[in-house]
């Protein structure tokens, strides 16, 4: 399910943690390192300077990272979510799946690729899972290929 306008989808919550990193790396990351730096500085010659060298690394870290979020908010759209997508998995829905193999279930939450955090219980929209159950409802099977083999699923839950 690419996105051929090149916008971002994000759900509210994913919208918030992209500007709230962004904040934070603006306004305490960048004050923290160019301490660092400057404290390194302070030591003498930089030539040989192994904390300088960490500082300035860490540096354009950050800097790189924050191109990279202007770029992806600059991108975002929020997701809206219709009426159908309350008994049709979207984007944003929290659906329950049942594993047919295991007989165990287990509930998530799908996101786009940026907000995707599988210890959050949130897969991505593109992963195999997250493509398999897009636009299908509660009571319908589907059958999951991915490298470790195949999985069986029932939807058994839609929010």
């Amino acid at each position: 399910m690419e996105n051929p306008s090149n916008e971002l989808l994000l759900t509210k919550d994913g919208l918030e943690k992209l500007e709230n990193e962004l904040n934070h790396l603006r306004t305490v990351k960048r004050k923290e390192v160019a301490a660092r730096i400057k404290e390194a500085i302070s030591f003498g010659d930089i030539t040989d300077n192994s904390e300088y060298e960490d500082a300035k690394n860490e540096q354009a870290f950050i800097e790189g990272r924050i191109i990279t979020l202007e770029k992806m908010l600059r991108r975002a759209r929020l997701l809206e979510k219709d009426a159908s997508s309350d008994y049709q998995i979207s984007l944003g829905s929290t659906v329950v799946l049942k594993d047919l193999n295991l007989d165990k279930e287990y509930e998530y939450t799908i996101v786009s690729t940026a907000e995707a955090d599988p210890t959050e219980k949130k897969i991505s929209n593109e992963s195999p899972v997250g493509k398999a159950i897009l636009g299908l409802t509660v009571g319908d099977q589907v059958e999951v290929k991915v490298p470790a083999g195949n999985f069986n699923y029932r939807i058994e839950g839609i929010s």
